[in-house]
Formats: structure tokens, sequence, C-alpha cells
């Protein structure tokens, strides 16, 4: 090859590189799973310890709470401090059946007091929050505008909860068409690190009404993360955490864990620098 011609080819690579690049170089996608998201504020605690530092966060419901919390700057065990004592009982409160049997505004006022950042835009690392359109049938993808509400939206249980409205459309949790929003940073990162706090188990299930519907929701979970799955670099998925309850709130403590000894090990193993 020429001397011109190897000029030619080497401005082409770099010209090819410059316009390929990706804007973010390392993403995180937090699924749902109720208490059981708590496992994600473990996780961080590992890849924080391993020096990796997520550029951008997905969230869908206890990920889009997860993730709106950390990108406001709380640590890792901050934020599981903060759900250390929550009770489903004091964050909800029954009500006439008109939507759901639970209105959520208990909740919403406690993540609200601690959430520093009011929009997205304050917030120190950007997120995009997924929640699904009630009256469209479809994923929405939140990245700016008011946090609190965007976070509600996605972590809004069908049935359960009333549905959250925003500019007059009704949106419930994410994670009844995108429970693993790993395909919504995909193109934009380099690598992505997915955590999956929904792993589907064979464990017994209680046959009341709530027990029933959440069983329900862990097959249409799992039925729509297997593509997600396959997306990412590394995945993050605590096996055990599938034995608990979504709304188990007393073992949050014990969920953290779980997340932080499985990241823990997996990055003994993975080199995530090559």
């Amino acid at each position: 090859m020429s001397s011109k011609n190897k000029e030619i080819f080497t401005a082409s690579k770099t010209f090819e590189k410059l316009f390929s690049a990706k804007p973010y170089k390392i993403g995180l996608a937090l699924s749902g799973g109720g208490i059981k998201g708590m496992c994600h504020a473990g996780a961080l605690k590992a890849l924080e310890e391993n020096s990796i530092k997520p550029d951008i966060i997905s969230g869908v419901s206890a990920g889009a709470i997860v993730a709106a919390l950390y990108a406001d700057g709380h640590s890792p065990d901050e934020i599981g401090k903060i759900f250390e004592h929550i009770e489903f009982r004091k964050m909800t409160k029954l009500q006439r059946p008109s939507g759901g049997f639970f209105t959520t505004k208990p909740f919403e006022r406690f993540l609200g007091s601690k959430l520093r950042a009011k929009t997205f835009e304050e917030l120190q690392i950007p997120i995009r929050i997924v929640a699904t359109n009630l009256d469209t049938g479809q994923i929405e993808i939140f990245t700016k505008g008011n946090l609190l509400e965007a976070a509600m939206a996605s972590s809004t249980v069908p049935v359960l909860f009333n549905p959250k409205i925003i500019n007059g459309n009704h949106y419930v949790d994410g994670g009844v068409l995108k429970n693993f929003p790993v395909s919504t940073i995909r193109d934009d990162c380099e690598k992505v690190i997915g955590i999956n706090a929904s792993p589907m188990t064979t464990a017994e299930y209680k046959k009341s009404v709530m027990g029933i519907a959440m069983r329900t929701y862990h097959f249409m979970f799992k039925s729509n993360i297997l593509n997600d799955k396959a997306l990412c670099d590394v995945l993050i998925e605590p096996v055990d955490v599938g034995n608990y309850e979504m709304f188990e709130t007393d073992k949050s403590r014990e969920i953290f864990d779980l997340g932080y000894n499985t990241a823990k090990k997996i990055f003994k193993m993975k080199d995530f620098s090559k």
C-alpha cells in the first residue's frame, strides 16, 4: 500500500470512529421488582468499589426509583437505609376501588421528601424512566420535566394502585411492557450493565388475591425481559432474590446484601475495562 493510500485509509478509519462513537461509555439498566429492587442498591455499592460509575441509567418501577435517588446523589448505602424500615401499609392507603384498590399518595409524599432534585435536568447523572401508557398501550420514556411524577408513573402496579395521570394520559408500571429497560440505552452506550431483580422461580406462592396477582405479574415480567437480558454486556441477576415477595419490605436489607454479593462475585471474575 502506497503512503498516500495509507493516509487515506487512516483518515477513513478516524472519520468512521469519530462518527460511530457512542455518547455514553457505561450504561446501567435497572429492572422492576418492588422491594426486590433493593438489590440494585447493593449492586451499585459493589460497582462503586470496583470504580465503576454509570454515565446514564435507565430504570423501570423499583429500578426507576433507585435510579432517581442514585442520580440525585444518594449513596447506595443511603438508598438501602431509606427503605430499610418502610412498610407497605404505611406507604399506601386502602380505598374504594376506583382504578386501583390502594392509593400511593403516602409513598409519593415519602419519596418526594427524599428527592432533592425536582426535575430530570437537576440530576447529577442522566436517567431514563420507563412507564406504560395505559391509553395508547405503548411504553413511554421520560427524560425531562417532573422527576417524581415519572418515577411514580413507572411504579404504579395496575389494579393494585390508581394509574398516574400526567398531561391527561394514564400511566401504569413500566414492567407491564418493558420490565428490563436495556434496549432504551443500548444504542447509546459502549457497554451496558443490567441488573435484573425479577428472576423467575418456581417457589411456592400465596393463594390470596395479592399472591395470585403478584404471581401473574412475575410471569408477565419474565416474558418481556428475555430479549433485553441478551443485550447486556454484564448481567447481574441475584437468583435468590426471586424467593422474596414484591412487597416483603421487612427483608429489604437481606435483598440489598444479595445484590451486593452477587455483583461483587461477578466483578471478581470479569474485567469490565476491556
